[in-house]
C-alpha cells in the first residue's frame, strides 16, 4: 500500500547546497515545499566530503550575499564562532569560508524547519509523469515503499539531473569526449602541529609526495597533496585523493571508486604520519562516507553559459549570482589539474537565470552543477556558494511562476532579480561604480 498522495507547491529533489537554497527560498515565499534527500543529511558535497571549504563566495572580495551570507553570519555569530573567512592557499582562488561541519549542517536543517519545509530523508525521486509539457506527478520511494507527489513546480537539485533527463531534457555527459572530472574522497588529520606542517613553502607538498610515489607508498595521482588548515586548530583537511574514469551516474562505479578512495586515503594518512613533519601524532578522521562527484550530466537550458562568456566577464541582465572562480578542472581523462583564472583579476561574470530552465518543460527548473554550461564554464561555476544562490533563485522564481500562473520560461527576470536583491543577493553590478 502506498502512502497518501501529497499536494505540494514545490518539490525540490536533492538536499545539497542548491536544494537547500531552493527549498528555504520557496518556503519563505509561503509555498508548501517538500525536499527529498536520498541520504540522511543535507549539504550534498558538505555531507560527502565533510569540512570541504565554501570557496568562491567572495567574487572581487565581496560576499555574494543571500542565503550563503545568512548561513555564514549565523555560524560566525555563535560563541565560539562556527565559521570564518580565510584566504585560500591554492593559486587563483579567492577567500573561502571554513566552518564547523556538524554545526553548519545542523543550522541548515534548522533554517529548513524555520521556512516550513517538509524534509524527507532517505527518499528518492524515481519517475516523472508528464502531461504535455508539464510534470504532473513524480513517483518516489522510501523504505516503506512507493509514494507520489503532485507538485506545482519541480526543482531538480540532484547533482545528476536524473528526473530532468527522464522528463526529456537533453543533456551532455562530461566534456566533449564524454570524460567526467575525477571524484574525490576526503578526510581530516586531527592532532597536527600546524606550524611544523606548514613550514614547507610549497603548498602542495610535492617533494614529500614524489618520494611516496617513487617508493610505491602513494598512488601516482598524488603528485600534489591538497592539505589545508581545517576550521579547528590542529586539524588538516586532505582533499587529495581523486579517482579518475568514474561514471557518477553509475552506482556500481561509485561504490567501487569509494572503496578504492578509502584505501588511498588510509595510505596517505599513514604516509603523512610517518614522513611529513608535524603529522607524527595525528590521526585520520571524518573520512568521506561516499565519493564527492564533481560532474555528470549538464542539462540543456534556454541559454548555455560558455567559456567565452566567462572570458568576456559577461554580466547578464538576468544574472542571478556573481562568480570569479578559476577554471577548476580536475583530472578528466589524465592526471592533470588546472586552476587557470577564468577572467582578468578584479573582474567577474554572472550566471544567467536562463541557464537554470529547460526550453520546453513549463514547471521544471534545475540548480547546482547540472546547470546549462559548456565544460570549461562548468569548471568555474560549480562552487557551493554559487550553487546555493542558484537554488535560491529557482525557489524565488517558483513563487513568481506559480502566482502568475506562468511557465518558467515566461518569468519576468527583472522581477526575479529585484526579488533576489531584496533578499540580499549581491550581484555586484554596482561594485566599483
Amino acid at each position: 500500500m502506498s502512502h497518501n498522495n501529497f499536494d505540494k507547491d514545490v518539490l525540490v529533489i536533492g538536499g545539497g547546497t542548491a536544494g537547500f537554497g531552493a527549498a528555504v527560498a520557496a518556503g519563505r515565499q509561503g509555498l508548501r515545499v517538500m525536499l527529498l534527500e536520498a541520504t540522511q543529511k543535507v549539504g550534498g558535497v558538505m555531507a560527502f566530503c565533510p569540512g570541504m571549504p565554501w570557496g568562491g563566495g567572495y567574487p572581487v572580495d565581496q560576499i555574494i550575499g543571500g542565503l550563503m551570507e545568512e548561513l555564514t553570519d549565523r555560524l560566525a555569530a555563535m560563541t565560539p564562532p562556527a565559521a570564518e573567512k580565510r584566504p585560500c592557499t591554492l593559486e587563483n582562488f579567492g577567500p573561502e569560508i571554513l566552518y564547523d561541519h556538524d554545526i553548519a549542517t545542523l543550522t541548515m536543517f534548522e533554517m529548513l524547519e524555520e521556512a516550513g519545509v517538509e524534509v524527507r530523508l532517505g527518499a528518492t525521486a524515481l519517475t516523472p509523469h508528464l502531461e504535455g509539457d508539464k510534470i504532473v506527478r513524480v513517483e518516489c520511494y522510501d523504505r516503506n515503499g512507493p509514494f507520489s507527489v503532485t507538485p506545482g513546480m519541480v526543482i531538480d537539485c540532484s547533482g545528476d539531473g536524473d528526473i530532468s533527463a527522464k522528463a526529456g531534457v537533453p543533456y551532455a555527459l562530461g566534456d566533449a569526449s564524454g570524460n567526467m572530472m575525477a571524484v574525490t574522497i576526503s578526510f581530516h588529520m586531527v592532532g597536527v602541529d600546524w606550524d611544523t606542517a606548514f613550514a614547507d613553502p610549497d603548498p602542495y607538498f610535492q617533494t614529500h609526495a614524489a618520494r611516496g610515489i617513487a617508493e610505491g607508498r602513494l598512488h601516482p595521482d598524488l603528485a600534489q597533496l591538497y592539505l589545508m588548515r581545517g576550521f579547528h586548530a590542529g586539524t588538516v583537511f586532505c582533499n587529495s585523493v581523486h579517482i579518475r574514469n568514474v561514471d557518477g551516474t553509475n552506482p556500481v562505479d561509485v561504490g567501487r571508486a569509494t572503496q578504492e578512495g578509502r584505501r588511498r586515503c588510509l595510505q596517505l594518512a599513514q604516509f603523512l604520519q610517518s614522513d611529513v613533519p608535524g603529522f607524527e601524532s595525528a590521526h585520520m578522521s571524518l573520512l568521506s562516507p561516499t565519493v564527492g562527484v564533481r560532474e555528470t550530466r549538464k542539462l540543456e537550458g534556454v541559454y548555455r553559459l560558455t567559456s567565452a562568456d566567462l572570458a568576456a566577464a559577461t554580466k547578464f541582465p538576468d544574472g542571478i549570482v556573481a562568480c570569479d572562480n578559476p577554471i577548476d578542472d580536475v583530472m578528466r581523462s589524465d592526471g592533470d589539474m588546472t586552476h587557470h583564472a577564468a577572467i582578468s583579476n578584479g573582474d567577474y561574470y554572472t550566471i544567467p537565470f536562463r541557464s537554470l530552465i529547460p526550453a520546453r518543460i513549463e514547471n521544471l527548473m534545475f540548480a547546482g552543477r547540472i546547470l546549462s554550461a559548456d565544460p570549461v564554464a562548468f569548471a568555474s561555476v560549480r562552487g557551493m556558494p554559487q550553487c546555493m544562490v542558484m537554488g535560491q533563485a529557482t525557489g524565488t522564481a517558483a513563487a513568481l511562476a506559480l502566482r502568475d500562473g506562468q511557465p518558467v520560461q515566461r518569468i519576468v527576470t527583472d522581477k526575479l532579480v529585484a526579488a533576489l536583491t531584496v533578499q540580499g543577493v549581491n550581484r555586484l553590478q554596482t561594485a566599483g561604480a
